[in-house]
């Protein structure tokens, strides 16, 4: 779906407008893919914007520049007050949030590290990332006919930019073929996890996502899903996961900060379970929405207000 524009980006430490937020084009991300970012959701709850579990995203984005020895120049206190800044400054009350930490403009060629390392913010009002209709009655995906790249390639738990072009691959084949979203199987021929979600099989009642062995981003949302079904009376397993086993499963879904926690109907055409939402998942997802809304003071620690 298109961008909502909003007012400002936040970028070097300083909000600049959204149409003047530029970079230039022999920026060394740009030529290949030295960048890492994070997808962030703000949600509007009863006592104002809160974003869901602010630090330990930051926290994940400075691991990431670990990977090429990034130095970020700013400190996880300042990021998360730069966002909440930028969020204010946008007067936004909901909204997805995507800083990104990039190496720029300086010297040409594949190392990276005499370049100079920028760093943007940007929020904007965006909905459900696979659809209001798929949140209610699920989604249909494809198993890809792309494998997940192997840790030994470029490692997974970091979201890399250039790391990305194998979902962006995997997702234009299964728009192409008519599906909603696509699961990438590991180079091993188990299951890993969605172009940018991790996914989640119900088989009588347990509870089963793939370790992270498999070759997965060790998601946020993931990991409060856990918690949040072990709060609930369900023991969740991390284990290795055959493509077999999906197609067999009572329920499945799909968990990440833009699909937050999206049902899968179908698979290859093979209809999961009844063929919408099953019963776990329904309890789950209403679970995770009445936290990220702010109406379960239970887990309040996950929310950082804005103001």
């Amino acid at each position: 779906m298109p961008l909502e524009e909003s007012k400002f980006i936040w970028m070097n430490g300083k909000l600049v407008n959204w149409k003047d937020a530029k970079i230039h084009v022999l920026s060394h991300a740009l030529h290949y893919g030295t960048g890492v970012f994070e997808g962030i959701r703000c949600y509007s709850t009863p006592e104002g914007p809160a974003v869901f579990r602010l630090t330990d995203h930051i926290k994940r984005l400075l691991r990431s520049a670990t990977a090429f020895k990034m130095k970020i120049p700013y400190s996880a206190g300042e990021l998360i007050a730069a966002i909440k800044e930028t969020v204010r400054k946008n007067g936004l009350d909901s909204c997805y949030i995507r800083p990104i930490a990039y190496f720029g403009y300086s010297e040409m060629g594949i190392y990276p590290l005499k370049n100079p390392v920028d760093v943007a913010i940007a929020c904007w009002r965006w909905g459900t990332y696979l659809g209001e209709d798929g949140l209610r009655n699920g989604i249909r995906v494809k198993i890809s006919s792309i494998r997940r790249h192997h840790p030994g390639i470029i490692p997974p738990d970091k979201k890399i930019c250039g790391g990305y072009v194998n979902s962006a691959m995997a997702k234009i084949e299964a728009k192409e073929e008519g599906y909603d979203e696509c699961l990438l199987l590991n180079l091993d021929g188990t299951v890993s996890e969605g172009p940018g979600e991790n996914i989640f099989l119900i088989k009588n009642g347990a509870i089963k996502t793939p370790s992270l062995d498999s070759g997965i981003l060790e998601g946020i949302t993931r990991a409060s899903i856990i918690e949040i079904a072990k709060d609930l009376g369900y023991k969740t397993r991390e284990e290795k996961i055959k493509p077999g086993d999906i197609c067999l499963a009572d329920e499945l879904f799909f968990t990440g900060t833009a699909a937050e926690v999206t049902p899968i109907r179908e698979v290859d055409g093979k209809k999961i379970g009844n063929g919408s939402r099953g019963p776990i998942t329904e309890k789950l997802q209403s679970a995770f929405f009445d936290i990220v809304n702010g109406t379960n003071k239970k887990y309040a620690k996950w929310l950082e207000l804005v103001r």
